[in-house]
């Protein structure tokens, strides 16, 4: 018999080195000729292949990776790096003859968000016949991140992006997208994300952006205008509108990652797309939620969001209801910044639902109406 699995990553896959220069201010950075003296390097798997795939191993999902590296060396520490943490992991990751592996220098400043120095090699190919959709078909959920960074999940509108999702939707599993937040001066900058968007969401059942992200690709105006401090900006009906817009694009579940005000969540009222989930539909159906993010000491921020949306999954699959759930998907992505890399910081399903239950306490900032 077929073993049924819980959800398949695929996507961007790629080595993460961050050296530890959190005592370092920012505008040093920018001083040429001067050299800086860093802490110990972190080196660990990144992308969103590997940050919310082995976040979902760490919380007990049965999970496989799907995606490719190079056959240099940085190819060869990514497959033992993911094989260290389960042997099982490593299996469906391909590798690519003749081409280098994607990597990502991670730049985590002193009180500053990260800047991220990525070559994006072996990732430039990554397409359709990539996905083994085979095993897609065994899984609950089929999650996808990071197309901003897939040059051909990009290119012609999203063809090849929305031809993944459609066969990937209909293989019968419940699917999800994640986005990372495009360059401006490059490729990505220059999608029409709209139009993109509206070919593909109708095939995405969960689609749960950072709010930069989705302003990028929906609302660029405020985007430029807002020049970075976008959540000094927003409201609970800002979002709203928003989700609304998603939501009519054709996904069940749409939301938004907030970073330090936690995330906001919507519904639609057809959510028999979800049915291999087994989700109680009355309590899922039309719902609207937001919650503020816990109180955490932050080590570093790498892979805070894909920690999420793996809360968010998970607490799926353990068919929670949409506050518990998104708070669930809060919580992981504040254990995450307590370690400097994208996963350490991650718990275990049961201690995280410990924490919770032992009285967390949130944030005092959060939205406005």
């Amino acid at each position: 018999m077929t073993q049924e699995l819980d959800i398949i990553v695929s996507g961007h896959l790629c080595l993460d080195l961050i050296p530890a220069m959190n005592h370092i201010p920012p505008e040093a950075l920018l001083q040429a000729g001067r050299l800086l003296e860093t802490g110990p390097m972190t080196i660990s798997t990144g992308g969103s292949v590997s940050n919310t795939g082995l976040a979902l191993n760490r919380l007990g999902v049965n999970v496989r990776l799907v995606s490719t590296v190079g056959d240099d060396l940085i190819g060869r520490v990514i497959v033992a790096f993911v094989k260290d943490r389960d042997p099982v992991l490593g299996e469906t990751i391909r590798q690519k003859h003749g081409l280098p592996s994607s990597y990502t220098v991670v730049l985590s400043p002193q009180k500053s968000d990260r800047t991220f120095l990525h070559c994006p090699a072996n990732n430039v190919t990554f397409g359709l016949e990539d996905v083994d959709f085979d095993l897609v078909a065994r899984a609950k959920i089929f999650h996808l991140g990071y197309p901003p960074i897939l040059p051909r999940l990009m290119a012609n509108d999203g063809d090849e992006l929305t031809a993944i999702f459609q066969k990937a939707h209909a293989s019968g599993a419940v699917t999800s997208l994640d986005m990372s937040l495009p360059d401006p001066d490059g490729p990505a900058g220059r999608v029409n994300w709209r139009v993109l968007l509206e070919k593909t969401l109708p095939f995405v059942d969960i689609f749960l952006p950072s709010i930069e992200e989705i302003l990028f690709m929906l609302r660029r105006v405020d985007f430029d205008r807002w020049h970075g401090a976008v959540l000094s900006h927003i409201t609970q009906g800002y979002l709203r509108e928003l989700a609304d817009e998603l939501l009519t694009m054709g996904v069940v579940i749409a939301g938004f990652k907030l970073g330090e005000l936690g995330m906001y969540l919507q519904t639609g009222d057809d959510l028999s797309r979800l049915k291999k989930l087994g989700l109680d539909e009355a309590v899922w159906r039309n719902v609207e939620v937001y919650l503020p993010a816990f109180e955490v000491e932050v080590a570093g921020t790498t892979g805070a969001g894909d920690s999420a949306y793996a809360g968010f999954l998970t607490a799926l699959l353990h068919r929670l209801p949409p506050e518990e759930a998104l708070r669930f998907a809060c919580a992981v992505g504040a254990c995450n910044v307590e370690a400097p890399d994208a996963t350490s910081g991650v718990r275990s399903f049961e201690e995280t639902m410990q924490r919770l239950q032992a009285g967390w306490q949130a944030r005092t900032h959060t939205l406005t109406a």
